[in-house]
Order: structure tokens, then C-alpha cells, then sequence
């Protein structure tokens, strides 16, 4: 296992070097640029098509022009749904453990820079959407498919090919990781902690509720995610808000410490070891994007299966999955831990979040933060084994997805007896690699979104995968 954990860290290193943050943060850049920060200046416009599109009638027109003309039901969950699937694999241990480790490790600079790879991150969210939708394909099972193996396929050609594959990969593998026995480790981590539940007991229970959800396939595990999703959030940003109110005198102080530390290396004090600026940068950066996933290529997946004609429409409600994750639920619990003394401490992880809750709220912030804990978990896992089992059909087709499901399930137990560093090592270092080539073909792919993205607020026929001839 040593031998195993040094090469992971070793591979790690590489793939989390700074090619990988110019990689990530430069496609942001560059296509928030592209698309002249539109993301961002349209993000009111965003949430009104989420709202709108939480129930779509079977009946009702395509109203953003789509030129088929037929009702805007060509996919199996709606708009709303696909957001909150995304959501569900998004919102997650990233929101509680990742943005402590984010401050443990790197300081509380570390949150300036998951806010930087957050608004450019909606640039690729969005991009990555509007791929998704635009290159899909229908299966032999008559369920919409898409992601970023069939935009390398049908966007830039058979000869690319090799590089889906890649990503199917590293995110079939991938899912394993960051959706599975990570979120079943920290929530076994947080039940043992807080309420004295066995680490294998946690494990089993997790299975079994997920089993009956994944084996039933993306309708039931949209169906759940958009009733849970919603509820767990909102109720985790108000114990969040009730937090900072008791708090509310340290507020300004956290945020002077995350803009400085940004940019100034901050020297040991207590029990935290210091951090350099490039720690900062580094894990900011990581545990942001494990956090909202832009850049990874996991959240088109599930916008491929939404009920829209529209790929731009569908990439403006993509997009506030980053805003949401990060801008909204991990700045909560940053200024949390920040506004307590608890992170001085040396204290990491979910139980560093932990502590500050109950810090300004004794006896049952803890509580809080297991419950919301095993909430976001199982939600990320629903999500996650749909990504995963996507990418498995990619590779080995439509049979392989029971097969791929029932494994995916039965790894979840044994996630939650496992060592929590190597989870996280390498869940962070698959993270990456199916990173690369996303954002390779996001990069090449640049074209057709800007150019769809202008046909559509131009006012212009904007076509789905569907109306295209993929043969060519």
C-alpha cells in the first residue's frame, strides 16, 4: 500500500502542477473572454430558465427557435432535473471536508482562488453544456447520451477518438473515487465521530439505499436528486447563515484574511503549519474544481439527458451549478471555519467543519454537519454512478451498464473502511487526468460554442445533437 500510495503522490504532483491550474484556469479564461464574460452577465437569466424549466409540459413549443418545431421534450429528465443531477454529484463532501482541507493545507487564501476557478468555471460549465446537448446521441436503448466522449467524437472527428476514450477511462475509474468511496469514507468518518456508528455499518446502509436508487437508472436518480438536492441546500446555507449571525463580528476579519493570504504566504501559528502562496493557489484550485467539477467534464453527462432542443439554454442552466456549489454553499462554510478559532487548531476535513459549527452553535452544530454530510454524499453517489456508468458504455456499450452499476454499489462499503488519505489521493489524482483531455477538447470545440452562443441571443435556430448526422 506505501509503495502504491508514493506513486499515486508522485503522479499527483505532476498532474496537479501548474500545467494542470494553466490548463484549467486558462480555458476558463479564455472561453469566459469568448464568450465576453456572458456567464456571468447573464446569470439572472440563468436561474429564469432553471425555474422554468422544472416541469416542462410534454406539449409545450420549444420557445428559443429550435427549427424541428416539435415539443420540447427530446430527452428522458427535465432541464431542472438535469441541473439538480449535476447538483447532486457536485454538492458533496467537496462543500464541507474539501473546502476544510482547502484551508487546512493551503491557508485561508485558499478560498479566494476557489472563488477564481468558480467564475471561470462557469465559462466551462457552460461550454461543456452546450457540447453536450449539441453533440448527443441517442442509444439502442432510445436514452440520450452525451458528454465529453461524444463532443471529442461527433465535435472533432473519428481521428480524436482515442482521447473519449481517455476520458471514459479515467472518469469510469474516476467515479469510483471522488463519487463513491470518498463521500462513503467521510460520511462513515462523520456518523463514527458524531454518533458512534460503526465505520462498516455506515457503509452497508449507504449501499442499500443507493442500490435501490442507481440500479433504477438516471429517472429515478433524478427524480430523487431533485427532491433532495434543493431541500438539503437550502437547509445546509440556512444553519450556514445561523452561524455567521452568532459570528457576525468575525466576518470581516475572515474576509480580510482570505484576500491577503491570497497573496502573502501566512506563517505557522497553533497548530497549522503555515502555508506558502502557491499552496494557496494550488489547493484552492484542486478543491474547488473537485468541489464544482468545471473543467472535469462530469456535469454534461447528465445536461445531455435533459428534455431541451436547445444546447445554449441548457449550458445558462448548467452554469449556475458552479455559482450555487461554490460562490454560494462553499463560501458558507469557509467563512464558518474562518470565523471560529478551530482552524488554528491543525484540525483537517469535515471535522475541522464540524468543530466550527459547534462552535457558535455547542451541542448540535456537529450534528448538523453528519446529517448534511450523509445527505450530500449519497446524492454525489446517485450522480456520480451515472457519470461513471456513461462512460462504461462508451467503452464496452449498452450491456455493460448493470454490470458496471452493481459494482459501483458494492464498492461503497468498502470505501467506508478504508484509509481516508489514499481515498482522497486518489480520487484528487483521476480527477485530474480525466481533466486533460476535457479541456483539450474544450479548447479546440471554442468555435461552436461562441458561435451558438451568438446565434441564440441573436435570436437564430440553435439545433441538438439529435438533428445532426453523426455518420459524417
Amino acid at each position: 500500500m506505501e509503495t502504491l500510495t508514493s506513486l499515486l503522490g508522485a503522479i499527483n504532483g505532476v498532474v496537479w502542477g501548474p500545467i494542470m491550474l494553466v490548463l484549467l484556469l486558462g480555458v476558463g479564461i479564455y472561453l469566459q473572454i469568448g464568450l465576453k464574460l456572458m456567464p456571468i452577465r447573464k446569470l439572472g437569466v440563468g436561474f429564469k430558465l432553471m425555474w422554468q424549466g422544472r416541469t416542462p409540459k410534454p406539449s409545450q413549443a420549444d420557445t428559443d427557435q429550435a427549427s424541428s418545431g416539435k415539443a420540447d421534450k427530446d430527452g428522458e429528465i427535465s432541464p431542472f432535473d438535469a441541473l439538480m443531477t449535476a447538483l447532486s454529484a457536485t454538492i458533496g463532501t467537496g462543500n464541507i471536508a474539501g473546502v476544510a482541507t482547502a484551508i487546512a493545507l493551503g491557508g485561508p487564501g485558499a478560498v479566494f482562488w476557489m472563488w477564481i476557478t468558480a467564475l471561470v468555471g462557469m465559462a466551462t460549465k457552460f461550454a461543456e453544456a452546450v457540447l453536450a446537448v449539441r453533440y448527443r446521441e441517442t442509444d439502442s436503448t432510445g436514452y440520450h447520451v452525451g458528454g465529453p466522449m461524444f463532443y471529442i467524437k461527433n465535435g472533432l472527428g473519428k481521428k480524436w477518438l482515442w482521447l473519449g476514450g481517455l476520458f471514459s477511462f479515467f472518469g469510469a475509474i474516476a467515479a469510483f473515487g471522488i463519487g463513491n468511496t470518498v463521500q462513503s469514507n467521510s460520511v462513515a468518518d462523520a456518523m463514527d465521530s458524531t454518533f458512534g456508528v460503526p465505520h462498516w455499518l455506515t457503509g452497508v446502509i449507504i449501499m442499500v439505499l443507493a442500490g435501490a436508487v442507481i440500479l433504477g437508472g438516471i429517472k429515478r436518480i433524478a427524480k430523487v436528486a431533485g427532491k433532495l438536492v434543493p431541500i438539503m441546500g437550502i437547509a445546509y446555507v440556512i444553519a450556514g447563515l445561523l452561524v455567521l449571525i452568532v459570528n457576525a463580528s468575525q466576518i470581516g476579519e475572515a474576509f480580510g484574511l482570505i484576500f491577503y493570504y491570497a497573496f502573502n504566504p501566512m506563517a505557522a501559528a497553533g497548530g497549522f503549519a503555515g502555508a506558502a502562496v502557491m499552496a494557496a493557489i494550488r489547493f484552492g484550485v484542486a478543491r474547488g474544481i473537485f468541489s464544482n467539477e468545471a473543467g472535469l467534464g462530469s456535469a454534461p453527462i447528465a445536461h445531455a439527458a435533459a428534455q431541451t432542443k436547445n444546447p445554449v439554454r441548457q449550458g445558462l442552466i448548467a452554469m449556475l451549478g458552479t455559482f450555487i456549489d461554490t460562490i454560494v454553499v462553499c463560501t458558507i462554510t469557509a467563512l464558518v471555519i474562518l470565523t471560529s478559532t478551530v482552524w488554528i487548531d491543525g484540525e483537517a476535513g469535515a471535522s475541522l467543519t464540524a468543530l466550527s459549527f459547534d462552535a457558535a452553535l455547542p451541542g448540535f452544530g456537529n450534528q448538523i454537519v453528519a446529517v448534511a454530510l450523509a445527505v450530500f454524499a449519497f446524492t454525489t453517489i446517485l450522480g456520480w454512478s451515472f457519470y461513471g456508468e456513461k462512460c462504461c458504455q462508451f467503452l464496452f456499450g449498452t450491456r455493460s451498464i448493470m454490470l458496471y452499476r452493481v459494482l459501483f454499489v458494492l464498492a461503497i462499503p468498502l470505501g467506508a473502511i478504508a484509509q481516508l488519505g489514499f481515498i482522497w489521493l486518489m480520487a484528487d489524482t483521476f480527477n485530474a487526468m480525466m481533466a486533460i483531455p476535457n479541456l483539450i477538447a474544450l479548447a479546440l470545440l471554442s468555435p461552436v460554442v461562441f458561435k451558438l452562443t451568438r446565434d441564440y441571443f441573436a435570436g437564430k435556430d440553435v439545433l441538438p445533437g439529435e438533428a445532426l448526422d453523426h455518420d459524417k
